[in-house]
């Protein structure tokens, strides 16, 4: 279209700006398309400004979202945009910030916003807020729609009321896969495994139910997590067997974890080699891991030289590498990787924060 005499406008802008964040081949074209919409006057369309928030919050770049957003401060669907890209970037105190200006400003609110400002609840364990938040939806009778509805769920497990969750899942007027895998997702998330697996089976016997590749993830980590790997890898075979679908990468992460745990880990080393993916940090460490635990000092060596490679700034796997030479007696090993992290400047992470709300406010 550039080549010729024809002149995008802001719906040609705001399709292609949105393809930018699908193909990882075109990632960092949206900055040119941004260039390209300055340069044409476009830079006062909320749909644009939108697609361009959007855009910047999935690379990561908030700060070009908040230059964005301030342009159009008043502007409801920007402003609605704005909080789903806090919530995607783990910014739940600035959503909610947010959040509480719309209300003061009677900004309309989509359901899409309500279901990311529930998230960023969920994410902070701020059970008192994510109550007003319930109210609210059920004022503004979105209390019907599914995406809400499983929202709320979420919230409320990973706030670590899972009464409250089911209570809500009953009183959907209609449940369909989304919200079933709502309700086993949260029983995982609250420990209580072992039902999220109950509900599941039982599922499996409804000729409507088709599990899709969230509700497999969900599952095989509840496997995990409760110690049935026997039968979390029975349950990745029927993927494909009774289901016919292609196991996405989330569900080979899992099953390698699986494998790693039970101490097979010559089997998770042979999934990641012949698996459609790469493999990536969340496997190699998930190897690593149980190569300290199995005491297998070649295999540990090999996936902490991959995490060296993938995540070169952690000293995670350096430390992990260095208490399975230490526990192999390798102390000339242990020695040359405390020397290497000392080359590469990588320094012992300080001690973690945790997060508590005491009165309505956040303490820490």
């Amino acid at each position: 279209m550039l080549t010729t005499v024809v002149r995008p406008n802001c719906v040609a802008y705001v399709s292609v700006i949105s393809a930018c964040t699908e193909q990882e081949s075109v990632y960092r074209c949206g900055e040119l398309l941004h260039a390209h919409v300055l340069m044409l006057g476009h830079e006062s369309n909320s749909f644009v400004v939108s697609s361009l928030i959007d855009y910047y919050s999935k690379c990561g770049r908030m700060d070009k979202d908040v230059t964005l957003s301030g342009s159009c401060t008043s502007d409801d669907i920007v402003l609605n945009t704005m909080i789903s890209a806090y919530t995607h970037n783990q910014q739940g105190e600035e959503a909610l910030k947010l959040f509480r200006k719309m209300l003061d400003e009677n900004v309309s609110l989509s359901e899409h916003t309500l279901t990311s400002i529930l998230d960023a609840c969920g994410a902070l364990t701020v059970l008192q807020q994510g109550k007003q938040v319930h109210a609210l939806v059920i004022k503004l009778g979105s209390d019907y729609n599914m995406f809400v509805v499983g929202a709320l769920i979420d919230m409320y497990s990973k706030c670590g009321n899972i009464d409250e969750a089911c209570h809500v899942f009953d009183q959907a007027s209609f449940k369909n896969n989304i919200l079933w895998t709502s309700l086993i997702t949260a029983y995982a998330q609250s420990g209580r495994g072992v039902d999220a697996l109950r509900i599941f089976d039982q599922l499996l016997m409804e000729e409507r139910f088709y599990p899709d590749h969230v509700c497999f993830t969900v599952i095989l980590t509840a496997c995990n997590h409760t110690g049935l790997i026997d039968k979390g890898i029975n349950y990745f075979k029927t993927i494909i067997t009774d289901y016919n679908l292609a196991p996405e990468i989330d569900q080979y992460a899992c099953l390698i974890d699986l494998y790693a745990r039970k101490g097979d880990l010559e089997s998770a080393k042979k999934v990641m080699e012949e698996m459609p993916f790469y493999a990536n940090r969340v496997m190699w460490s998930s190897l690593l891991s149980s190569c300290k635990e199995y005491g297998n000092v070649e295999l540990g060596r090999e996936a902490a030289y991959k995490l060296f490679e993938l995540e070169p700034h952690s000293p995670a796997p350096y430390l992990v590498l260095a208490d399975i030479y230490a526990g192999a007696g390798l102390w000339n090993r242990v020695q040359n990787i405390r020397k290497l992290m000392d080359e590469n400047g990588i320094r012992k992470s300080l001690a973690g924060w945790s997060w508590i709300e005491v009165d309505h406010i956040r303490c820490s």
